[in-house]
């Protein structure tokens, strides 16, 4: 209960917790101080250690026990201010309280009074420093946080630690018991400061045993010792929500306050635990309800352990009501041994464990490769982006479903082996009868690991008398045939309930070492070939190129013959007609032959050819007929003689 000073004022001097306030307060100060030295030692270590050894189990031990000595350092600042309140009642000042109050907050409240205002100024001082000790706990718990230490040797170190861890947590169990003692009369405190206590000597002891037991075989100690930093932040983390909640009902100097650092999760550390109890005391003197006179609430407790029963045994025979999906079945077992197969919907039978159902696929298709392989699944590639690397299909790099496999290989007189890559997928299914559901259950621990293993052993049965030049050579279609025939009748034989469906043979090719020296020998052959046809081609184009030079000489020449011998020919006829014709008019013949050919010659000349004998006595006559008139009529003409 509070008390106010301007209403009791004079009756506070008879309460054994304001009588006691300054011997509180001195030992509150004295415990808080060597806490805090601890407490900033263990940090400031666990900051160097995480320099050299961050992987190390020592970082995490000492950043939580450091975080569990700065909580409890938080609760006894805490409980200091109300202690410290209650001495400074009770000085011969307490007539003007108003002063005293003022006066006896200490260094830090008069800093704080005089630069802070508004709402931090009614919040006071106490919720600050709360404020700060919980939220270094709770980041030095978080940026330490690590699940994934590997487990390591620690040494002689590690018991040295545990023996120190082990002496620290016995002086805060002797504390923690001296306030244990305490009445509520006497200091109201006391109670909520040995809980906190509870928390520091928890994560001691803990983070001892884990020193004791970290070696490089055991992964728990160190997943332990990581997982106790829970237990101080989740208090640091109440802390700051009631330093927070306290902003809704700021401080009075005037009325006595309450202790802050109380925490709900440090008074659960009790045995027999009781987390309903903190619950009915606070509305017992909060709102005077009282929980134990309710009767409903009576007669739930005197109830719940029949319900409790009566739940169970609902829930165990429901057990019984089986589901089978659409996609499967179910192989009903009765006391062990197989009664039914079970089709999808609902089924009923006896409850777990006199009857159980094993889930069987049903009509479920799988695809499995020759090749096991643990590689991880590529990432997808975006659909407008390039193709991904496992796109290409080339046989010059190994892809993950590829299988060594050797084959026959024939070289002259001797026969030798060479090895093939192959990738052959078989799709299957469980058999849809009850027969097959039933043997892929009983007589089939693995199926893939079978269906692999048998497909192997033909595998190699198979290419065992094959050469590569017909494996390349061969169709695959047929060769997938017959494989999947060979692995079917063995799974047949074997009773194992499995169906082939397909069998795919995705590519057959050399190594991928080899792929380079076969493309060499598959280059030097097309080069071969190439220049054979090349030099085909080039002997054909010169012989086609003679012949055509030849033909074209000889018709040159039957051209020039027949040319030559035409106008012979012609001649012969011309000379033959002239002799004729100088033979029948002589003279005038050659006279006209003159004429003919001085007119040919002449043809294009311009002359004017005058008759020699004419005389003086007689002019020149020009016969103007041939002449064509000027090509301007308007012109003016000259008279010719």
């Amino acid at each position: 209960m509070q008390v106010d000073l301007e209403a009791d004022g004079a009756s506070v001097e008879g309460l054994p917790r304001f009588q006691q306030g300054l011997f509180h307060a001195r030992r509150l100060r004295q415990a808080g101080i060597s806490l805090t030295v601890l407490a900033v030692t263990g940090w400031v270590l666990a900051l160097f250690v995480a320099l050299f050894a961050p992987l190390s189990i020592w970082p995490v031990v000492l950043i939580n026990c450091a975080s569990a000595l700065l909580v409890l350092v938080a609760g006894l600042q805490s409980a200091w201010w109300v202690a410290d309140w209650r001495a400074q009642a009770l000085e011969p000042t307490t007539a003007e309280p108003s002063a005293s109050s003022e006066a006896s907050d200490g260094w830090s409240a008069r800093l704080f009074e005089r630069f802070g205002s508004g709402l931090l100024a009614q919040v006071g001082t106490p919720v600050l420093w709360l404020c700060g000790w919980s939220l270094l706990a709770l980041i030095s718990v978080v940026e330490f946080w690590n699940l994934t230490l590997p487990a390591a040797q620690v040494g002689q170190s590690a018991s040295i630690g545990a023996a120190l861890a082990l002496a620290l947590a016995f002086g805060v169990l002797v504390f923690e018991r001296r306030l244990a003692q305490e009445t509520s009369a006497q200091w109201p405190e006391a109670a909520q400061l040995a809980q906190l206590c509870r928390v520091a000597i928890g994560c001691l002891v803990i983070s001892a045993v884990c020193l004791l037991f970290a070696s490089e075989a055991s992964v728990w100690p160190l997943r332990l010792a990581t997982l106790i930093g829970l237990l101080p932040a989740l208090v640091a983390l109440e802390f700051l929500l009631r330093a927070v909640l306290s902003l809704f009902s700021p401080r009075q100097p005037r009325l006595e306050p309450r202790l802050l650092a109380q925490s709900f999760i440090a008074d659960l550390l009790r045995w027999p635990p009781r987390p309903l109890l903190a619950l009915q005391h606070e509305l017992h003197n909060r709102f005077g309800i009282d929980l134990r006179q309710i009767w409903a609430f009576t007669y739930m407790r005197r109830a719940f352990l029949p319900v409790l029963l009566v739940v169970l045994a609902i829930g165990w025979a429901l057990t019984g009501v089986h589901e089978v999906p659409l996609q499967g079945r179910g192989i009903y077992e009765r006391f062990g041994k197989p009664v039914e197969v079970f089709g999808p919907g609902l089924h009923a039978g006896l409850p777990w464990p006199l009857g159980r159902v094993l889930p069987v696929e049903n009509g479920v298709v799988h695809e499995l490769a020759t090749s096991a392989s643990d590689a991880a699944a590529p990432a997808l590639a975006p659909a407008e982006g390039p193709p991904p690397l496992i796109a290409n299909r080339l046989w010059d790099a190994s892809h993950v479903n590829d299988k060594s496999q050797v084959i026959a290989s024939r070289r002259g007189d001797t026969q030798g082996f060479q090895i093939v890559n192959m990738d052959v997928r078989f799709v299957y299914r469980i058999g849809l009868s009850d027969q097959a559901a039933l043997a892929a259950i009983y007589n089939s621990a693995d199926v893939p690991t079978l269906i692999r293993s048998t497909a192997s052993r033909i595998l190699v049965h198979e290419f065992a008398s094959r050469t590569l030049d017909e494996l390349l050579g061969e169709q695959r279609t047929r060769l997938a045939d017959e494989i999947g025939r060979a692995v079917q009748a063995d799974l047949q034989r074997l009773n194992s309930g499995v169906e082939i469906l397909a069998t795919v043979v995705e590519a057959i090719h050399p190594p991928a070492g080899a792929a380079n020296a076969y493309h060499a020998v598959q280059a030097a052959q097309i080069g071969a070939q190439a220049l054979i046809a090349r030099e085909r081609g080039a002997a054909s184009e010169q012989t086609n190129q003679a012949q055509l030079q030849a033909s074209t000489a000889r018709d040159q020449a039957q051209a020039s013959a027949r040319e030559v011998n035409a106008a012979a020919q012609a001649a012969d006829l011309r000379f033959t007609a002239e002799q004729k014709a100088y033979a029948t008019a002589g003279r005038a013949f050659v006279l006209e032959q003159y004429f003919s050919q001085l007119s040919q010659g002449l043809a294009h000349a311009k002359l004017l050819i005058l008759d020699h004998r004419l005389g003086a006595d007689g002019a020149p006559t020009i016969d103007l007929r041939s002449f064509t008139l000027p090509a301007d009529p308007m012109a003016p003409r000259k008279a010719v003689q």
